[in-house]
């Protein structure tokens, strides 16, 4: 099984958990870490190091940071890089990366193709949407 651990800024992980309960249900081999204000790096390695060992039952794991670059993401990709876990991480993740993730998890065990599948759906939902300016208030373009 591939457990996921959705970290970010502020209360990024919480509130994206949210909508992943209201989604999907309560999430199993799945844990939210916050990089709180008042936390350091250090701290936020120590949350994510405690989750990581609260899915030990998991012999994979997909780490979903919410900016590339972020120190989520850094302190991510330096677990990652240890060699300690079969680990991928993604930054910039989105809600429907978390619900792909979580979803696909059951059907894809290579977490390196779970970790590539997820993220091409975050590409594929976002969209801007630009009204077309015409003559004729009746005309739609789609």
């Amino acid at each position: 099984m591939t457990g996921i651990i959705v970290t970010g800024h502020g209360s990024y992980a919480t509130g994206i958990t949210s909508g992943l309960k209201l989604l999907a249900g309560e999430p199993e081999h799945y844990r939210a870490v916050d990089f709180l204000p008042e936390d350091s790096t250090e701290s936020l390695e120590e949350k994510l190091r405690d989750a990581i060992k609260q899915l030990a039952e998991c012999d994979k794991l997909l780490i979903l940071a919410d900016l590339v670059g972020g120190s989520p993401f850094n302190v991510s990709l330096r677990l990652k890089l240890s060699g300690e876990w079969n680990m991928e991480v993604i930054g910039g993740c989105n809600l429907p990366v978390v619900l792909e993730s979580y979803m696909s998890r059951i059907m894809e065990d290579d977490v390196e193709k779970l970790a590539t599948s997820s993220a091409q759906v975050g590409r594929e939902q976002l969209v801007h949407y630009v009204q077309q300016q015409s003559d004729d208030d009746d005309d739609y373009e789609e």
